[in-house]
Protein backbone atom coordinates (compact mmCIF):
# COMPACT_ATOMS: atom_id res chain seq x y z
CA UNK A 1 0.00 0.00 0.00
CA UNK A 2 1.29 3.64 -1.01
CA UNK A 3 0.20 4.92 2.50
CA UNK A 4 0.84 8.64 1.29
CA UNK A 5 -1.73 8.02 -1.52
CA UNK A 6 -4.19 6.73 0.44
CA UNK A 7 -3.55 10.07 2.99
CA UNK A 8 -4.12 11.94 -0.05
CA UNK A 9 -7.00 10.20 -1.62
CA UNK A 10 -8.69 10.80 2.25
CA UNK A 11 -7.93 14.26 2.45
CA UNK A 12 -8.61 14.70 -1.41
CA UNK A 13 -12.35 13.42 -0.72
CA UNK A 14 -12.57 15.18 2.53
CA UNK A 15 -12.42 18.63 0.17
CA UNK A 16 -15.01 17.05 -2.00
CA UNK A 17 -17.43 16.56 0.37
CA UNK A 18 -16.60 19.91 1.85
CA UNK A 19 -17.39 21.46 -1.40
CA UNK A 20 -20.34 19.11 -2.88
CA UNK A 21 -22.91 20.61 -4.68
CA UNK A 22 -25.94 18.40 -2.75
CA UNK A 23 -26.12 16.77 0.56
CA UNK A 24 -26.16 13.05 -1.48
CA UNK A 25 -22.63 14.37 -2.91
CA UNK A 26 -21.59 15.08 0.35
CA UNK A 27 -22.26 11.92 2.16
CA UNK A 28 -20.98 9.75 -0.83
CA UNK A 29 -17.27 11.39 -0.73
CA UNK A 30 -17.78 10.96 3.73
CA UNK A 31 -18.27 7.90 2.50
CA UNK A 32 -15.31 7.43 0.72
CA UNK A 33 -13.31 9.48 2.80
CA UNK A 34 -14.35 6.97 5.36
CA UNK A 35 -13.43 3.62 3.53
CA UNK A 36 -10.04 5.29 3.06
CA UNK A 37 -9.55 5.73 6.57
CA UNK A 38 -11.10 2.14 7.16
CA UNK A 39 -7.95 0.98 5.26
CA UNK A 40 -5.10 3.35 6.11
CA UNK A 41 -6.29 1.73 10.00
CA UNK A 42 -6.07 -1.59 8.70
CA UNK A 43 -3.00 -1.15 7.30
CA UNK A 44 -1.45 0.49 10.11
CA UNK A 45 -2.53 -1.81 12.09
CA UNK A 46 -0.84 -4.53 10.60
CA UNK A 47 2.55 -2.82 11.45
CA UNK A 48 1.53 -2.27 14.98
CA UNK A 49 1.53 1.66 14.31
CA UNK A 50 0.17 3.62 17.33
CA UNK A 51 -1.97 6.05 14.70
CA UNK A 52 -4.05 2.91 13.36
CA UNK A 53 -5.83 4.11 17.11
CA UNK A 54 -7.00 7.26 15.02
CA UNK A 55 -7.41 6.19 11.88
CA UNK A 56 -9.74 3.65 13.08
CA UNK A 57 -12.21 6.20 14.66
CA UNK A 58 -11.86 8.10 11.83
CA UNK A 59 -14.06 5.93 9.68
CA UNK A 60 -16.29 5.92 12.69
CA UNK A 61 -17.00 9.63 12.44
CA UNK A 62 -19.05 9.95 9.24
CA UNK A 63 -22.26 11.45 9.84
CA UNK A 64 -25.55 10.40 9.35
CA UNK A 65 -27.35 11.88 6.24
CA UNK A 66 -29.61 14.92 6.64
CA UNK A 67 -33.09 14.73 6.77
CA UNK A 68 -34.16 16.60 3.42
Amino acid sequence: MDINHEYAAHQSALMQASSAGSADQRQQQLAKASRIAGRISAFQRELGAAAACAWGVAHLLTPAPSAP
